[in-house]
């Protein structure tokens, strides 16, 4: 095939692959080729334009990068259907979005994307459909910044159906992946109508405290006749769990054998005291010491250290009063979002030695009425997180300890806290279990799927190698 836009045949190239060593055998009229001798490179044709200079360029036109249109620009490079490829970035590996894709009408391609023309906009839906099929790794370099060079590309052996054939197995593509992609609309309407449903239930239980008995026996009544539809996600199941707290800190969760007595108009701050962290010194971090807990440490019921600070032990010494313990709650000081809540942990022995830095509260009992797990367990419900100022202070991202401390709380005698702390514990453990069985679902259905897909496969292949048997 000569460097034009002819419409010869592909599949006439004199020099087409010999005796390649191929990944499997063709069906009778199919033949192996390069890449590079069944299209038309025209990545000389690229121009990029960085992103401070698009700003100023904004327009109508398509802007392509290596995984689509990644902006809007003021022209055009090209005018007609062509095949971009990435050709650099994880994507090439992970694949999750389409390495190749169609680009069609006026559009501008940066120098991230392959530009590949051919006989026929259907020989490139076909190119488009075998390269996003195969394995591309023998044609990556560099395992950082994953690349595909324009010669490793061009090296790539694709499986060259007829004309004709081509035609049809893009048309069957087209028409199977528009029934995935009804079957996708249908499972996301589906789970979006489950959502809908599971927050409509649990509305009423999430203010138990304003329900009366009876309608309080009526919303548990309607949870449970729907449970085994609404919770078969993930998702759903932590909603339930966020529920379970907020019912827990109403009272709803146990039969009550005592009534609250706490004082008229009683705070946080009548049972703990929030303790700030230390704004250590930058130039006082190491490499290696004593490591200091920062907000970004603390996540939603953990702590993880995959940033590290640390301060050496003699200095250390000297802010024993900042040193944290096996057991202590943990707050990020950072504004919470309502999707998910204040970050608040616990320490634990893997934890220890640790500091305490600034913008990270430590909870310290004042008293013997308040047990440690309920009041982390209150920390955690949707009652707190709705008790928080939502606004900003001065316009800082973040919440102090005062404001923590000045939040109403009246909890239950002790002896009820502890119940209601047995009964959460034994309901969210079984969340956990309904998690387990729900991932272990997802699991063998992605191996089912696996495994149908290998047939089909081997399948092919096998009609394939019976085929080349007979011709022989």
């Amino acid at each position: 095939m000569s460097r034009s836009n002819g419409r010869k045949d592909v599949r006439t190239k004199k020099n087409s692959i010999a005796n390649p060593v191929v990944p499997y055998l063709l069906p009778p009229g199919w033949l192996w080729a390069r890449f590079g001798d069944v299209t038309i490179n025209r990545d000389g044709e690229r121009i990029p334009v960085e992103k401070s200079v698009r700003q100023g360029r904004h327009g109508i036109y398509d802007y392509y990068g290596a995984s689509g249109v990644i902006d809007k620009i003021d022209a055009y490079l090209f005018d007609k259907p062509l095949l971009l490829i990435g050709e650099d970035g994880a994507n090439l590996i992970n694949r999750s979005t389409p390495v190749a894709f169609i680009a069609t009408g006026k559009y501008w391609v940066n120098n991230h994307a392959h530009v590949l023309d051919s006989v026929s906009v259907e020989c490139l839906q076909y190119l488009e459909i075998f390269v996003n099929a195969v394995d591309l790794r023998p044609y990556i370099t560099g395992t950082a910044q994953p690349k595909m060079n324009q010669a490793k590309m061009n090296s790539m052996l694709v499986a060259l159906a007829p004309e004709e054939e081509q035609k049809r197995i893009v048309r069957k593509v087209n028409e199977l992946m528009g029934l995935c992609d009804e079957l996708e609309a249908r499972q996301q309407a589906k789970r979006e109508s489950r959502v809908r449903l599971n927050t409509a239930i649990l509305a009423p239980l999430n203010n138990a405290a304003s329900l009366t008995t009876e309608e309080f026996a009526q919303a548990t009544t309607c949870l449970a006749d729907n449970f085994d539809t609404l919770y078969d996600s993930i998702d759903t199941v932590r909603k339930l769990r966020s529920t379970i707290l907020q019912l827990a800190v109403q009272g709803k969760l146990v039969r009550r054998r005592n009534e609250n007595k706490p004082e008229n108009g009683s705070r946080v701050s009548d049972y703990v005291r929030v303790l700030n962290g230390y704004a250590f010194k930058s130039e006082w971090f190491v490499s290696y010491g004593i490591r200091l807990l920062r907000n970004t440490n603390i996540g939603h019921g953990s702590i993880h250290w995959r940033e590290v600070a640390c301060i050496n032990k003699d200095r250390a010494n000297e802010f024993a009063k900042f040193a944290l313990d096996d057991g202590d709650i943990v707050i990020s000081l950072d504004r919470p979002l309502i999707s998910t809540g204040l970050k608040v942990a616990r320490i634990s022995k893997k934890d220890v030695p640790s500091l305490l830095l600034q913008r990270v509260g430590k909870v310290q009992l004042k008293n013997n009425e308040l047990d440690t797990d309920y009041f982390f367990m209150w920390l955690n419900s949707p009652a707190f997180v709705d008790a928080i100022d939502p606004g900003r202070s001065n316009g800082v991202p973040h919440i102090s300890s005062k404001s923590i401390e000045a939040i109403p709380f009246a909890p239950p005698l002790l002896t009820e806290q502890k119940r209601i702390v047995a009964k959460v514990n034994q309901l969210l453990s079984l969340c956990d279990d309904l998690e387990t069985k729900l991932r272990q679902a997802e699991a063998d259905s992605e191996k089912l799927m696996n495994a149908a897909v290998k047939h089909v496969l081997d399948s092919v292949r096998n009609v394939s190698n019976t085929a080349e048997e007979v011709f022989a």
